[in-house]
């Protein structure tokens, strides 16, 4: 699918992954609108990209659908959905005075990072089978942000790695149950990348986990996910496939 001139959804697009996603997209000439919690951070990102900013909640299905009119009435309708929206967490099962995790942190990482996905997905994907088919038949765009912890879960990861596994386990029959629809669904599983949240830490602690990727040895750029997230677009064959951009990572225990 040519970007060009296509409307894109960008969700968790106010800050790291999901922004350079918003701008490699304008850049390549697409009409961006910026889904996030936080809507003053989604209008910065919005002036940048000459799009709009929505406030949505993914796990919330009035908000997204709110959210997807607003966007189809600014923008037109969409055919491109980049799901980059999440969380983190870090529980161990037993913590250090014995007590066990709190089944509300679980829950939460599982609705955000794989319910709000699938909910967004589902309402995007009946927008697009009712659109005009373009080349190839093809409709639309998905693509699920998972992670390298989906297959390499460190200790304390259990939701997270939870979450991002789900999301892959569900973009092969995703992709073979909209393949009748003309829409594609593809998955990125990230490595350790320099995001804001990446910026936090202690400079010694990002030296060493940057020594940890085999090649090459430095974290990721934001933009290097961005221009894999465009090129899955634009290459019509890539689908219900899951893509790790790690630098040959494979994550220890802890």
């Amino acid at each position: 699918m040519d970007i060009k001139g296509q409307v894109a959804i960008v969700t968790g697009g106010a800050s790291g992954l999901g922004e350079a996603t918003a701008i490699e997209l304008a850049r390549l000439g697409a009409k961006v609108a910026i889904f996030d919690v936080n809507l003053e951070a989604a209008k910065r990102v919005a002036e940048q990209t000459n799009g709009i900013a929505c406030q949505c909640d993914i796990t919330n299905s009035e908000s997204v659908e709110a959210a997807l009119e607003k966007a189809t009435q600014a923008l037109g309708p969409a055919r491109i959905l980049m799901n980059v929206a999440g969380i983190g967490t870090a529980k161990r099962i037993v913590a250090k005075d014995g007590s066990a995790a709190p089944l509300e942190e679980f829950v939460r990482v599982i609705n955000v990072n794989l319910i709000g996905v699938y909910n967004i997905s589902r309402l995007f994907a009946a927008h697009c089978a009712s659109l005009i088919p373009g080349e190839d038949g093809q409709r639309g765009v998905m693509i699920f942000t998972a992670s390298v912890a989906a297959f390499d879960g460190q200790v304390g990861q259990q939701a997270y790695s939870a979450s991002k596994g789900g999301l892959v386990s569900m973009t092969l029959p995703m992709a073979r149950d909209l393949a009748q629809h003309g829409i594609r669904v593809c998955t990125i599983a990230p490595g350790l990348f320099a995001t804001p949240l990446m910026k936090t830490l202690p400079e010694p602690v990002q030296e060493s986990l940057a020594a940890s990727i085999p090649f090459p040895s430095r974290l990721g750029k934001p933009s290097e996910f961005a221009e894999l997230a465009c090129h899955i677009v634009t290459n019509n064959h890539l689908n219900g496939e899951v893509i790790r951009l790690d630098g040959a990572l494979r994550m220890a225990p802890r």
